[in-house]
C-alpha cells in the first residue's frame, strides 16, 4: 500500500508540482487549498507526511501545524515563501519538523519527505520493538553482545557491518538510501563517499550467502537504496 501525503497549499501550481514528483515517486497524494479542510482530512485519514503552506486561507499553516500535533505525531514539512530566520524559527516552535523556502528544487522536496518518514518509521519501529535479540528465520542477531549467528554457527562480522545488518533488520518494511546508511551508521553528512556503504553492503551479503545460499536477506531497490528481506 502507497503512503499518502497530505498537501495543504491554496497555490494550484505549487500543488501541480509537488503532487506530480510525489507520485512519480510511488505516493497517494490528497490535496487541500485551506487550512480547515486540511485539518479535516488530516484527522480522518491515516497520512504519513503533510506538506503544509504557511499562509493559508481560513486558518492559517501554523495553526494548523499546532492542531495537528494535538493527535499525532507524523512529520510535517513547511512549505513557505518568507526566508526570515524567525518564521523558520517559529514553524519548528508549532511542531513542525523541517522548513523549505519557495521557490523549491522538487527533487529536494521528495528527498526530504522520503529522509522524514524513513526516519519517523524508524523512531516508532524502535519504539514497538526494543528487542535485544533479533531472529530472522535460522538468523539470530544478538545486539547486546554484538555477535551474528546462523543456526548454530558464528558469523565474524566488523563491527560496521555488525551495524549495518542490525539497522537494516531492524526495519525490514524501510528502503535506506546510500547517504541515509552513511549518516546513520558513519555519522557522515550527505557530502560523504557512499561508495563505503556499497562496499560495506557487499561484505555482508558475501558472509551471508556463504552460510545461507538459498536466502537473499539484504535487496537493492533500483535507484533508492537498500531494504532488508524478511
Amino acid at each position: 500500500m502507497s503512503k499518502k501525503i497530505l498537501i495543504i497549499e491554496d497555490d494550484e501550481n505549487i500543488i501541480c508540482l509537488e503532487r506530480d514528483y510525489l507520485e512519480a515517486h510511488g505516493f497517494e497524494v490528497l490535496c487541500a487549498n485551506d487550512g480547515i479542510r486540511g485539518l479535516e482530512i488530516a484527522k480522518s485519514v491515516n497520512i504519513s507526511l503533510v506538506l503544509l503552506d504557511i499562509m493559508l486561507p481560513s486558518l492559517n499553516g501554523l495553526e494548523v501545524c499546532k492542531r495537528i500535533r494535538e493527535f499525532s505525531n507524523i512529520p510535517i514539512l513547511l512549505v513557505s515563501a518568507k526566508k526570515d530566520e524567525f518564521d523558520k524559527i517559529n514553524g519548528l516552535g508549532f511542531g513542525a519538523d523541517d522548513y523549505i523556502v519557495k521557490p523549491f528544487s522538487p527533487s529536494e522536496l521528495v528527498a526530504r519527505v522520503i529522509a522524514h518518514i524513513n526516519r519517523y518509521e524508524r523512531l516508532t519501529n524502535a519504539d514497538a520493538k526494543p528487542a535485544e535479540v533479533l531472529e530472522i528465520n535460522d538468523l539470530k542477531i544478538d545486539k547486546k553482545s554484538r555477535r551474528i549467528f546462523f543456526k548454530d554457527t558464528e558469523i565474524t562480522f566488523t563491527n560496521k557491518e555488525f551495524d549495518l545488518l542490525t539497522t537494516l533488520a531492524e526495519n525490514p518494511d524501510t528502503v535506506f538510501t546510500k547517504d541515509e546508511l552513511l549518516s546513520e551508521i558513519w555519522n557522515y553528512d550527505s557530502m560523504g563517499d557512499t561508495s563505503t556503504v556499497t562496499v560495506h553492503i557487499n561484505r555482508v551479503r558475501e558472509k551471508l550467502s556463504a552460510i545461507d545460499k538459498d536466502m537473499e536477506y539484504i535487496n537493492t531497490v533500483w535507484g533508492k537504496g537498500y531494504r532488508f528481506n524478511k
